[in-house]
């Protein structure tokens, strides 16, 4: 694996390529990664695989054309030619007034915020495999559960740099780890799979395979026997691992672009009240070791933790330097940038804020409704903020989860969903966006 600064540097030569070849102005990433996975099935091993990549993507500017090219290719006759390709592809691309570098007195400088994104451990595939083994065994052990998908463990490395031509050069090194496993629960028609995993940048962050195991366990076989529920409106009950979706909608709702296109449907929010007083949705970059954190965006720009909602107000969109020219905006560091096309927008470590009340008193006072641990399908309309999405999960009766229901839907519009959702106070940080358990009142169910 390449150093930071041999990274940086690689980025950095294409660029200098590139303007030597013609252009204007000019950004390169280069990432290089290898990862080792693992998996296993009623306790045989079934896969190891490895892979290993370097990969270099150019963007060019010739006056207000621009193109982008990438590349496995590193020798330096293949770079040659990929820059003069570049700029010749954007003398004959057509004129775009909001494409360029982002402004420059706005690039990062100095040292980068530490945020121990990446420990120096070296684990073997043999290791790996006793994790995956761990977590399948203690799943198979849970009573109920009759068959396994496998359990699964992997490690990777990677390092990713990002220089521009007019001055910014970085670049930073991650690792991830990760126990998974899934099994059926029940025989015949009556199966039910369930799965768990963990993922964390640290080895020794990581839950016990067999605690990740167990948890899959217990989860396939209490959804086994599902009912049916009657239709109605009544209060919908995410759990966590469901309910961080609902800030996925947000944040696209929230993106440049789309309030750019007038696509969204909170194109005319800012500043107003979106969640129910107290709710805050908050964005956290430098959160050490955290799954999304870096110490700058994809266009060089400093990152910061922001407060995309306060008290339940929407306090800011979402920009890069593309959609912040388009809205006479300034951008707000986040833009993302893959190997490919120029760069979008997406957020780091998303989370909302716990609440104040526990999980029991969220649900207590809930004489009929439903608690949701599966959702299915895509169903959201970006611009209405139509909702309807299938689901699984559990009945709430006279404040109590009790027998497991399928194959039902729950419906209603993102924009009433967040006036009435009430978080609880069971917030942890396991995803790259994070959500406490979710109550929202009022919601269609219609059963199957």
């Amino acid at each position: 694996m390449l150093t930071t600064d041999q990274a940086q540097e690689r980025a950095h030569d294409i660029v200098r390529r590139a303007t030597a070849a013609g252009a204007d102005a000019a950004d390169a990433v280069f990432a290089a990664d290898a990862a080792t996975e693992v998996s296993v099935r009623l306790g045989k091993l079934e896969d190891v695989g490895r892979s290993e990549s370097e990969e270099l993507g150019l963007r060019v500017f010739v006056g207000q054309r621009s193109a982008s090219v990438s590349t496995t290719d590193l020798s330096p006759a293949a770079l040659a030619a990929l820059a003069e390709r570049a700029v010749a592809m954007a003398r004959e691309a057509p004129e775009d007034r909001w494409a360029g570098l982002a402004p420059q007195e706005r690039l990062m400088h100095g040292a980068p915020p530490l945020l121990d994104l990446a420990d120096a451990g070296e684990v073997s595939p043999e290791q790996l495999r006793a994790a995956a083994e761990e977590a399948e065994e203690a799943a198979r052990a849970v009573p109920g559960v009759s068959n396994s998908e496998g359990g699964g463990a992997s490690a990777s490395a990677s390092v990713w740099a990002l220089a521009t031509s007019h001055g910014f050069a970085g670049a930073y090194r991650t690792t991830g780890y990760g126990v998974s496993a899934s099994v059926i629960a029940g025989t015949g028609a009556g199966m039910q799979r369930d799965y768990d995993f963990h993922s964390a940048r640290h080895r020794d962050r990581l839950d016990a395979p067999a605690d990740i195991g167990r948890r899959a366990g217990e989860r396939a076989v209490a959804r086994l026997d599902p009912g049916k529920v009657a239709s109605g409106a009544m209060p919908v009950v995410f759990d966590p691992r469901v309910g961080a979706g609902l800030l996925g909608h947000l944040s696209g709702a929230i993106a440049g672009s789309a309030i750019a296109r007038k696509t969204s449907f909170l194109l005319d929010a800012l500043g107003t009240r979106v969640f129910a007083p107290g709710v805050c949705v908050r964005d956290d970059p430098h959160r050490p070791h955290g799954l999304r954190s870096r110490p700058f965006d994809g266009e060089g720009l400093p990152v910061s933790p922001v407060a995309i909602v306060e008290d339940g107000m929407l306090e800011t969109w979402l920009l890069d330097s593309a959609s912040a020219r388009q809205l006479g905006l300034e951008p707000t560091g986040h833009a993302a940038r893959g190997i490919g096309g120029a760069p979008g927008v997406t957020t780091s470590n998303l989370y909302m804020e716990a609440g104040k009340v526990p999980v029991a008193t969220l649900i207590g006072d809930i004489a009929r409704g439903v608690y949701v641990t599966e959702l299915i399908g895509q169903g959201v309309n970006p611009v209405t903020g139509d909702y309807s999405r299938g689901a699984s999960g559990f009945l709430i009766e006279d404040g109590e989860i009790t027998g497991a229901i399928a194959e039902f839907t729950i419906a209603g519009n993102l924009i009433a969903m967040f006036g009435a959702l009430t978080p609880a106070n069971d917030l942890s940080f396991r995803y790259g966006i994070n959500a406490p358990t979710l109550r929202i009142d009022g919601m269609t169910v219609a059963g199957g």
